[in-house]
């Protein structure tokens, strides 16, 4: 079984962005990334994104590191 991320709908999957700034995500497994604010949005364990600006997790230097490398 892939990620939650790969199990979104495409079409669904690519319309989604980022609440706070409305930018592109990237594909972090579990989570959908963003990048430029260093946030992370969780997937639940029903396969809903949860794009609530207050629910974003931050992401410290390393953990962004590993996210941007791969």
């Amino acid at each position: 079984m892939g990620s939650r991320v790969q199990s979104l709908d495409p079409i669904v999957r690519d319309r989604l962005v980022c609440p706070q700034d409305h930018g592109p995500l990237l594909d972090a497994g579990d989570e959908l990334y963003n990048p430029r604010l260093r946030v992370a949005y969780r997937i639940d364990s029903d396969g809903i994104p949860v794009m609530l600006a207050t629910e974003a997790r931050a992401v410290d230097d390393a953990e962004h590191e590993r996210l941007t490398s791969a």
